[in-house]
């Protein structure tokens, strides 16, 4: 009998079903979030502490609207990046894992994406803060820059090199 007459579907590459796939991208997706949620929550928290130091009164208009934005942004990257596990509690034993993966390997992108505009908007305020050089929105930029060659350029190549016939 074959797998298709036991309805099982297989993919190339791997010889796992669809359920078996599901499982394993789970485990690799669990062990991604992890990583990105202990830097998006430790930086979370260090800046929840910044308007109750005294130099946050000192803090120019827009030294304080970038801060806002900045908690706004990380506070969102770590609803993002704690979703998928919030989503595989909710939705555990309702055997549509394939599913959820998929949302949850969304979410997990979206929250790399608000990590990117905290951390830019993060190091945008403390260098306009440590200094009142012209060249701080360049430096940012070359950060960001270097995120975004590091979290997507390099790995969207990579997926175009050995992927594509």
């Amino acid at each position: 009998m074959s797998d298709a007459e036991r309805g099982e579907t297989r993919r190339r590459g791997r010889n796992e079903t669809e359920e078996e796939r599901a499982d394993r991208m789970w485990q690799e997706l669990i062990q991604e979030v992890r990583v990105a949620q202990m830097g998006v929550q430790i930086l979370f928290g260090f800046l929840l502490t910044v308007v109750f130091t005294p130099t946050y009164a000192t803090l120019s208009d827009t030294d304080q609207a970038i801060y806002i934005v900045t908690v706004v942004l990380g506070a969102c990257a770590t609803g993002a990046l704690i979703g998928p596990v919030s989503l595989h509690r909710l939705v555990s034993g309702r055997r549509i894992k394939p599913q959820a993966v998929r949302w949850a390997s969304r979410l997990t992108l979206l929250g790399l994406l608000l990590l990117l505009a905290t951390t830019s908007a993060s190091l945008l305020l403390i260098l306009r803060v440590a200094t009142d050089d012209d060249s701080v929105p360049y430096l940012v930029a070359g950060v960001v820059c270097w995120y975004l060659l590091c979290w997507f350029g390099l790995p969207m190549w990579t997926r175009h090199r050995h992927t594509t016939r």
